[in-house]
C-alpha cells in the first residue's frame, strides 16, 4: 500500500515542481517630443538644377540640329 501512495503522488509532485510564477511590473512610459530641423533645400535644388540643366542642354542641341538640317 505504501508503494501505491508514492506512485500516486509522484505525478502531483512532478507537476508541483514544474509550475512557476512570474510577476511583471509595467512602469508608466514617458514620451517626450523630439524636435529636429534639417535644411537640405539648397543641396537638393542645386542637384536638380544640374540634372535638368543637362537635359535642357541636350534638348537645345537636338533642336539646333533639327532646325539646321531642315532648311531647303
Amino acid at each position: 500500500m505504501g508503494k501505491t501512495i508514492i506512485v500516486g503522488l509522484m505525478p502531483l509532485l512532478l507537476l508541483a515542481a514544474c509550475s512557476t510564477h512570474h510577476e511583471v511590473q509595467m512602469a508608466p512610459v514617458e514620451v517626450k517630443p523630439i524636435h529636429i530641423t534639417i535644411d537640405v533645400n539648397v543641396r537638393v535644388q542645386k542637384d536638380l538644377d544640374n540634372f535638368f540643366g543637362d537635359i535642357d542642354e541636350a534638348a537645345q542641341d537636338l533642336q539646333t540640329t533639327d532646325t539646321g538640317g531642315s532648311e531647303k
